[in-house]
């Protein structure tokens, strides 16, 4: 499993081998060779000298009529160190294996696939003797697939599509076709699928739709997931509530200390302690409430 969205959105392609020559003529109108055999192969592309590079995913894709190297390269934000890079990984492999080799950038957003777009270029401005133009995925090229429809015919690519819209406002449209299609597929590859989403979608406001939309409704691979999100979910609001309850008492004890030692509370300053959440806030009060000499004293 997945542990980001920086991983999720090029390991989709370790799970579905063949989803870059569909998302390659579905996106870019590229037509590659239909290999008959993909496999994921090292990622390593350091050489004898001590400096480590290593790209994010590189596929094998062998077909009957030559093989090819795909790279795979999940990109968050512009990163002037790739322009160095990503040269380096097509030559590197392309030397190594003697084949053709794809640069592949999937982006969640629109100003990093503009960015990765280059071209990136070795040598004197106007004749470069390398240039790099790798192919980009991102949210202003990538369909929003929004229909069951369409959906269901390729449930990956829709998972891709969600994880590749996290940002943009077409996320939620995505996400309620993406649960009806999941359940349109066996249980286990759902069950994992929903998962992947979800750890795909990353701190972004569509992994709280999504999961509210995994505990709220019933589909068939939910199971042991939407338990487990049921009980993370209520396991949340019980430590909300049981913070609710302790500020509240905090609060009181403020109130009465002030009681007790005659200092004059008005109703806007009670109404502002009583309605204080915060633990450390209500203590520091507290403790200022032991020796204050009037209501000023408790708050500077």
């Amino acid at each position: 499993m997945t542990g980001s969205p920086h991983e999720a959105l090029h390991r989709i392609f370790q799970e579905d081998t063949s989803l870059f020559t569909r998302t390659l003529h579905r996106v870019l109108g590229v037509q590659m060779p239909i290999p008959h055999a993909v496999s994921v192969i090292s990622p390593d592309l350091t050489d004898t000298r001590p400096m480590e590079r290593r790209a994010d995913t590189v596929l094998l894709a062998e077909s009957e009529f030559r093989n090819q190297i795909v790279v795979v390269e999940s990109q968050t934000d512009p990163e002037e160190q790739k322009r160095r890079r990503w040269p380096y990984y097509v030559s590197y492999l392309h030397d190594k294996h003697e084949c053709d080799v794809t640069l592949l950038v999937v982006c969640s957003k629109e100003k990093t696939a503009k960015w990765a777009r280059g071209p990136f270029t070795i040598g004197p401005p106007g004749n470069p003797c390398q240039v790099t133009r790798p192919f980009v995925l991102g949210p202003d090229n990538v369909p929003i697939i929004n229909d069951l429809g369409h959906a269901s015919q390729d449930v990956v690519f829709t998972v891709f599509s969600a994880l590749t819209h996290s940002r943009s406002p077409q996320a939620a449209a995505i996400l309620n076709v993406l649960a009806a299609a999941l359940d349109t597929i066996d249980t286990d590859s759902a069950g994992f699928l929903a998962e992947f989403t979800e750890i795909g979608l990353g701190e972004t406001a569509a992994r709280s739709a999504w999961r509210t939309l995994m505990s709220a409704q019933s589909y068939r691979y939910q199971s042991e997931y939407a338990c487990q999100l049921r009980s993370e979910a209520k396991a949340e609001l019980r430590a909300e509530v049981e913070a609710e309850v302790k500020a509240e008492g905090k609060a009181e004890l403020v109130l009465r200390v002030l009681k007790r030692r005659g200092i004059h509370v008005p109703s806007s300053t009670r109404d502002q302690i009583l309605s204080c959440t915060e633990t450390t806030t209500l203590e520091r009060w507290f403790d200022r409430a032991l020796d204050a000499r009037s209501i000023e004293d408790v708050f500077n």
